[in-house]
């Protein structure tokens, strides 16, 4: 549910001067998404970074590297505190089974492809699937800011489980005149989604997300902030998603690096308690 919900691009508290900034053409949401959709497919520039998932129950920060073999990760903290002595041979000994067995890795990479997919079948339904209406534009910040109200598209129809979410779905869409990409996507789901997870599956009335993206450096655009907050019934139980997840700490990685030398950079990089603990000491 959350890759396909992370192919929706998350409101904020903007001061829109609709009197002075220009409207913007018609045709500026169908291509911040087209180049949503391009940027999403292209795997040409490998990142390191930090990710931070906080729930109810956990809170966890951790440094990834992506690789062509797909992404690795090392535990930096949990709960805003340097890991036990027994969550870091844990996570070591993840890390050497990876290294034993490759086979565990291109596991990793194929769900990471699924997912992928599942976001770039709900990207290439968005033009079509909602019907946007321009609010105004935001001028106080260092690139004009166009809001649009979203809501769903009668016209617009799918017997796509993981497309159905968007029948239901209203919110807003900020995106960045200058750059044509989209910087903030907030939806709520304005009724029960029925998605057919085994015997009885619906997602509720209610719940919403919210996605933040940007430059992170040398014009490259991720994601930095996603929050959910869902009820879904499934198999007759309910069950809640509440999480927070936040990226940062950006820097670029070399084009064809393995999985395993992602590994022995993270564990020469991060193998130092002042380095670990950094995380937690900024949340302080």
């Amino acid at each position: 549910m959350r890759a396909a919900l992370l192919g929706l691009m998350s409101v904020s508290a903007f001061s829109y001067a609709q009197e002075t900034a220009p409207v913007p053409d018609s045709g500026l949401v169908r291509r911040a998404l087209a180049n949503e959709l391009k940027s999403a497919q292209d795997a040409s520039h490998p990142m390191q970074y930090r990710l931070r998932k906080s729930s109810p129950r956990l809170i966890s920060t951790k440094q990834i590297v992506e690789t062509g073999d797909g992404a690795v990760a090392r535990l930096l903290s949990i709960n805003d505190a340097v890991p036990s002595a027994a969550d870091r041979e844990k996570d070591e000994t993840r890390l050497d089974a990876l290294l034993a067995d490759p086979g565990r890795q291109r596991k990793r990479k194929q769900g990471e492809l699924a997912d992928r997919d599942r976001a770039l079948k709900v990207l290439r339904a968005l033009p079509d699937a909602f019907l946007y209406q321009y609010e105004g534009t935001d001028t106080s910040a260092a690139h004009p800011l166009a809001r649009y109200a979203f809501s769903p598209n009668p016209n617009f129809s799918t017997s796509d489980l993981e497309l159905m979410v968007l029948t239901a779905m209203s919110g807003t869409l900020t995106v960045d005149t200058t750059c044509e990409r989209a910087v903030r996507l907030e939806g709520r789901l304005q009724q029960d989604v029925e998605i057919g997870w085994g015997l009885l599956g619906r997602l509720d009335k209610g719940g919403w997300i919210l996605i933040e993206q940007g430059d992170v450096g040398g014009g490259q655009w991720r994601i930095v902030q996603f929050k959910m907050a869902m009820s879904a019934r499934v198999l007759f139980r309910t069950r809640h998603f509440d999480t927070t997840e936040e990226q940062s700490h950006f820097a670029p990685v070399p084009v064809g690096l393995t999985y395993q030398k992602a590994i022995q950079m993270l564990r020469s990089d991060l193998d130092h308690p002042a380095i670990a603990g950094a995380d937690a000491t900024s949340k302080k």
